[in-house]
């Protein structure tokens, strides 16, 4: 393909070379561009799912006030304010714009902080949805250089830092919400604003800032779209092709509903199982508000931050996390502090979280594990949560030879047990961290695992979920399926409208008794069905709920299981009383 453009490129590195060939052409102004091939997908993606571990950065002139207006907290989350207080253009830059002088902000002791911490890369606010450039834009002077008294521009010092420090650096763009420009989208309260269509804005300020973002600042891994809204196709395209200047860039889902980007994103939740055939990353706030508040102290703990990285990378995906500069361009101690003591846990366990893949195993009672593949065998890091008072870790299912197993904090040795479920691993009475500690098992030949039942957990509690279900649908008519919840909440059973379309369970227990048979579902309508243990079967009958989206947890009957084993539970619709519903899961508690 010939390239035109007007402006020159540079290739960067190998990506460069192996990117280039599909950087956009330039026809007057009509704007095309190439698609990748599966190849070059994998090869862009390959560095991202080896680093799991990101800084996310919400940073502006609202850190200013950290979230205040006239004495209030308008919002949940700082950056917002200028939208939930409906604060006028004038006022917003009174108060916020010409006082912001971050005068304390060091691009490098702030590099060099995300590295201490893990973070292999940095994605930060270039513009938000209040309009305001945290660059030098060329699209008008409302900017961080010639708006305020600061007058140095944080992006170049940032993307210089990151390049010296060897830490991937990317962009995040509000490309529709614009509370500032006339024709940008969300600012509905303000009348001194002189209207001028959408398309305009794109033209006059989204496309040219992103443009040149992705041109001034040296190699930008990611480009960080936000709040999608309806748009022209025009409008879309520019956009899009537009992150072709940059080779190898990875880009989010969240530009346009047609624009699925390189990987899927999960808003403050953690998703229980991972997205089927795509990348994917969870992003989060450190605290409760994305941007500073300094009302703000919900500050998760570290335990929690380690786990929540353990867990996303133990289902495949990375963790973004947010931190939320003040106006003086420092992070809060708490923000600090907890970075730092991430960091030592991965200056130990760092190997079990960089370059590995999703657990080969179902639910783990006493954690998680990640995994790394090779070509005559396998290293699976299991990381303990909760230390076995016994002694003794159970790994279920788990076929393969144990050639070595050690333990990751002081490389010692501890024994294994190869039993017919799985493999017993033994150690010592004290866990070598309170928080997560990783055992390294590395196993022979092509990794094998069995399928494990679900089974009552510590508490006699046995939880079905909706992703666990068999759906035994008719042909011909609507399919049920199984649906993610939104923004990663529970998955539910959905479109479950064929009385003759039915789910079931299998599972196994070694504590015979009887059980309380609980529901968590919705449903716009009265519904009847039929609950049978490995065949026999007993009438329910359940209430609306309400809305589609409207879940309740309800009792529906008892059972008993007379001795240890496996079963299968199963729910029919009753022929002439079944309306359908959404199932999110069956609990079963022993009374």
């Amino acid at each position: 393909m010939q390239i035109r453009m007007k402006s020159s490129l540079i290739c960067y590195g190998l990506l460069g070379a192996l990117f280039c060939p599909a950087l956009m052409a330039q026809e007057g102004d009509s704007w095309t561009y190439s698609k990748e091939t599966p190849e070059q997908h994998a090869a862009k993606m390959e560095w991202w799912n080896a680093a799991r571990f990101g800084m996310f950065v919400h940073w502006g002139v609202y850190s200013v006030t950290g979230g205040e207006y006239k004495g209030e907290m308008p919002t949940n989350s700082a950056e917002w304010m200028m939208n939930k207080a409906r604060i006028p253009i004038a006022d917003y830059k009174t108060e916020n714009v010409d006082k912001f002088n971050p005068t304390s902000f060091d691009a490098k002791s702030f590099v060099l902080l995300a590295k201490e911490a893990g973070m292999k890369y940095i994605v930060i606010t270039a513009k938000h949805h209040d309009g305001f450039a945290m660059f030098h834009s060329k699209a008008g002077p409302y900017n961080v250089v010639d708006a305020t008294p600061f007058k140095r521009d944080i992006m170049m010092e940032l993307a210089v830092a990151c390049r010296e420090e060897g830490i991937r650096f990317g962009f995040y763009y509000s490309q529709c919400q614009d509370w500032h420009h006339p024709g940008g989208l969300g600012n509905n309260w303000d009348d001194t604003i002189e209207r001028v269509s959408f398309d305009e804005y794109v033209r006059e300020k989204a496309v040219p800032e992103a443009r040149q973002l992705l041109t001034e600042y040296g190699p930008i891994a990611i480009f960080w779209w936000d709040t999608p809204r309806d748009m022209s196709q025009e409008a879309f395209d520019s956009l899009h092709s537009v992150t072709d200047l940059q080779p190898g860039i990875i880009t989010n889902d969240r530009l346009g509903e047609e624009y699925a980007g390189d990987h899927k994103t999960f808003e403050r939740q953690i998703p229980r199982k991972a997205p089927v055939g795509v990348d994917w990353e969870v992003c989060m706030p450190i605290s409760a508000s994305w941007g500073y508040k300094k009302s703000d102290t919900d500050f998760k703990s570290i335990e929690t931050l380690i786990r929540n990285l353990v867990d996303i990378a133990s289902k495949g995906g990375n963790y973004l996390l947010n931190v939320s500069p003040t106006g003086d361009g420092t992070l809060l101690p708490q923000s600090t502090e907890r970075l730092q003591a991430i960091g030592r846990w991965m200056k130990v366990n760092g190997e079990s979280i960089y370059e590995t893949t999703a657990s080969p195993f179902g639910d783990l009672e006493w954690g998680r594990c990640t995994k790394k593949e090779f070509a005559r065998g396998s290293t699976l890091y299991l990381h303990v949560f909760d230390w076995p008072a016994d002694g003794k870790l159970f790994v279920p299912g788990l076929k393969n030879k144990v050639e070595q197993a050690y333990l990751m904090d002081n490389w010692n040795a501890v024994e294994t047990q190869q039993t017919e479920d799985g493999v017993i691993v033994s150690l010592p009475a004290e866990a070598p961290d309170e928080i997560a500690s990783v055992v390294v098992v590395k196993v022979h030949g092509p990794l094998e695992v069995a399928k494990v039942l679900p089974a009552p957990g510590k508490d006699g509690a046995l939880v079905l979920l909706a992703d666990m279900a068999y759906i035994h649908n008719n042909e011909g008519s609507e399919q049920a399926s199984v649906r993610e919840g939104r923004r990663g909440g529970p998955s539910y059973i959905s479109r479950w409208s064929d009385e003759a379309a039915w789910v079931e369970w299998s599972f196994k227990t070694d504590q015979p008794g009887q059980y309380e048979v609980f529901a968590e579902f919705s449903t716009e309508e009265n519904s009847g069905f039929n609950i049978g243990l490995s065949g026999n079967f007993q009438p329910v009958g359940v209430q609306a709920t309400g809305g589609r989206r409207d879940y309740t947890e309800k009792m529906l009957c008892i059972i008993t299981i007379d001795k240890a084993g496996e079963y299968t539970l199963q729910i029919k619709p009753e022929a002439g009383q079944w309306n359908p519903l959404s199932l999110r899961n069956v609990t079963l508690r022993k009374k």
